[in-house]
């Protein structure tokens, strides 16, 4: 099984599913492995609940960057075949210009006949010479999806640097931010809903008064995050590094019951909504 057949077998999907099916999908797994839907005292089926959870994270990373290149590089096939086909009606033209001039001249066996099939070959080759020259022409077809493909394997390692960018109020929802640097950014009063930063770099960013409903932090790095008075229900900061993070005032609770996943979560040093600080 290739790796990515793998990422399919984890959405429970068949090779080639479109990324519409691909989100579907997360959503639907997401959903039903939740640790918040198992109850606390089974330790051992919520930690399978947070593997599967990564699994699937990764997953869905995976196959919408490997759908996204594939994208871009669908223009420069369909304008290699065209090139391909106009060749192939030249070389076929010129082959079908020989087939006509070749009966004329050969019934006719008086010597000024003869002269001209001698002049004919010359005027062959180039018919018999352009078939040699397509294959250089071919081998450019070839490198731009390598280097495609060579791109698809490194830029999942090289995470774009989004960091000290101001995106203050924006609209960020159902956005995939896995992976990005965005330290030092200003996210304040953002809508991050739904949001997928797993393994996002947040250190020292500014997310008072965001909104982080559901968002996806998963293994993020949020040390010393302001996340003062920001909206964490339903959030999932399993495996998050929180330490030395602000989160006075910032929504958790709903009643007696906390709602955001903080399993493995290190809160060292940070600052809890009710103004105290975790040992």
């Amino acid at each position: 099984m290739t790796e990515l057949e793998r990422y399919y077998r984890v959405l429970e999907l068949e090779p080639g599913a479109s990324l519409d099916e691909v989100n579907q999908a997360y959503k639907d797994l997401a959903f039903v492995w939740h640790p918040d839907r198992i109850p606390q005292e089974n330790e051992r089926l919520r930690e399978k609940a947070v593997k599967k959870l990564q699994d699937l994270n990764e997953a869905r990373e995976k196959l919408r960057s490997l759908k996204a290149k594939y994208q871009k590089s669908v223009s420069p096939k369909s304008s290699t075949y065209q090139a391909k086909t106009s060749t192939s009606q030249r070389s076929s033209g010129s082959r079908t210009e020989y087939s006509r001039t070749e009966p004329r001249r050969e019934p006719p066996r008086s010597e000024p006949p003869r002269t001209e099939p001698r002049r004919e070959p010359p005027r062959s080759e180039p018919p018999r010479t352009e078939p040699r020259r397509e294959p250089p022409r071919s081998e450019p077809r070839v490198e731009p999806r390598s280097e495609s493909y060579m791109e698809q394997r490194a830029e999942p390692a090289k995470p774009s640097d989004l960091s000290g960018k101001d995106f203050s109020q924006a609209n960020l929802s159902n956005k995939d931010l896995s992976g990005r640097n965005l330290s030092y950014a200003n996210l304040s009063k953002a809508n991050l809903s739904d949001t997928f930063m797993h393994k996002a770099i947040l250190r020292g960013a500014n997310l008072s008064e965001a909104n982080l409903f559901r968002a996806n932090l998963l293994l993020s790095d949020m040390r010393e995050a302001n996340l003062r008075s920001a909206n964490l229900i339903g959030a999932d900061l399993s495996g998050a590094d929180l330490r030395g993070a602000d989160l006075t005032g910032a929504r958790v609770r709903s009643g007696d019951r906390l709602l955001v996943k903080l399993i493995g979560a290190n809160l060292s040093g940070a600052i809890m909504p009710d103004g105290s600080i975790h040992e």
